[in-house]
């Protein structure tokens, strides 16, 4: 009985490898239209009587202002284009800080493969599937992939999820034509969609805008991320 269960396991565990290795492959090429965050979205609207509408318009890299690229580079993963996923000095400084609330240190790809493989939550189950979709992802894809479908699946206001539905909804055009000071609000958002408003900014957002702009001039602007 025990062996026959460790053969069913084998399986199991064989099915889900190649599975998921083929699942990353045809997405390195599809766009990527629903992911399970959005879904999860979608019911807790349902489940609270809200509007369930999921705003979400996908756009190829070369359609998106690199303003905005680098304004997400610049927020959140300044070191995505150098990285293999993980970045350990940023995880090691976040363990090590003595704040009331830990930091996050997830790049971008990590951010990537939360959003679009797996259900958001915390246990050790689904941290290990992040760590092991992130290589994946990492591996299969290359980073300017990586950095697309970031910015057109990242949840940037209530049930309004990429750059492009963003952009039409809060500032009345497309993605390609936001400036340097239009992208760094966008991306100023990204700690907690939900709370903070590209539309309404709070005084918080407004600082952290000016400082996502300095930050964008320190890397350089637009070439640093030119050759991903």
């Amino acid at each position: 009985m025990l062996r026959r269960l460790q053969f069913i396991a084998l399986r199991i565990l064989i099915f889900f490898f190649g599975i998921s290795i083929i699942w990353v492959i045809i997405l390195r090429f599809l766009p990527v239209w629903v992911t399970p965050f959005m879904l999860s979205r979608k019911i807790d609207a349902l489940m609270d009587d809200k509007d369930t509408e999921i705003h979400h318009d996908w756009e190829p890299y070369e359609n998106i202002s690199k303003e905005v690229a680098l304004a997400v580079v610049a927020s959140e993963d300044q070191n995505f284009p150098k990285h293999w996923g993980f970045d350990f000095d940023q995880i090691y400084d976040a363990m090590t800080e003595d704040r009331k609330r830990a930091r996050g240190a997830s790049t971008i790809s990590q951010q990537v493969a939360k959003n679009v493989f797996l259900w958001h939550g915390r246990s050790y189950i689904r941290k290990g599937l992040e760590v092991y979709f992130t290589i994946l992802i990492e591996l299969i894809w290359d980073k300017q992939r990586i950095l697309e479908v970031y910015l057109n699946v990242a949840e940037m206001g209530k049930m309004t999820f990429g750059v492009e539905a963003a952009s039409l909804r809060f500032y009345k055009k497309s993605a390609k034509k936001l400036s340097r000071y239009e992208a760094a609000r966008m991306a100023a958002v990204l700690p907690n969609p939900v709370r903070f408003s590209i539309k309404n900014p709070s005084p918080y957002v407004m600082k952290r805008t000016n400082q996502i702009v300095r930050q964008m001039r320190y890397l350089g602007g637009q070439k640093y991320i030119a050759d991903l």
